[in-house]
């Protein structure tokens, strides 16, 4: 897939840093899920927080064929999101956990079950074949017999 993702810079400074930690963040997104058609990433810091101090707001959205993931991440109580790092990588884990979720729920059967099942398949013709020559022969025998 085409995998494009825009990423948003609300009231911070874009770096070369945060740009690579978020892009290094995408790409082990698209190893796990080789699906994504494309995706936005916003990173906000809001005015509001002066008693706090800076509290990071991250939001994603992904986009994949049979699926919309949006996680939205601005929990401006989280002390740890004061950096902008924790925030990007708590984002990512829980696009990361709704993306497994899902492939849990849309697997039917275990891989095994269908392995084991495909084999089947394949040992039903030649055991049909084997009960064909079978059944010949027998005709054949009584026929000779009679």
């Amino acid at each position: 897939m085409t995998n494009e993702f825009q990423v948003v810079y609300h009231n911070i400074d874009q770096t070369e840093a945060i740009s690579e930690a978020v892009q290094k963040r995408i790409d082990k997104l698209e190893r796990f899920c080789d699906h994504i058609i494309n995706g936005r990433v916003v990173l906000d810091c809001p005015h509001n927080n002066h008693h706090k101090g800076k509290v990071y707001s991250v939001t994603l959205e992904m986009h994949t064929p049979t699926l919309e993931v949006r996680v939205n991440q601005d929990q401006h109580d989280n002390h740890a999101h004061e950096d902008l790092y924790i925030a990007i990588r708590d984002a990512f884990n829980a696009a990361e956990r709704q993306l497994k979720s899902v492939d849990k729920k849309h697997r039917a059967t275990p891989l095994h079950q269908e392995v084991e099942a495909m084999s089947l398949e394949t040992e039903l013709p030649e055991a049909e074949s084997l009960l064909d020559e079978e059944e010949a022969l027998d005709e054949i025998n009584s026929e000779a017999a009679a």
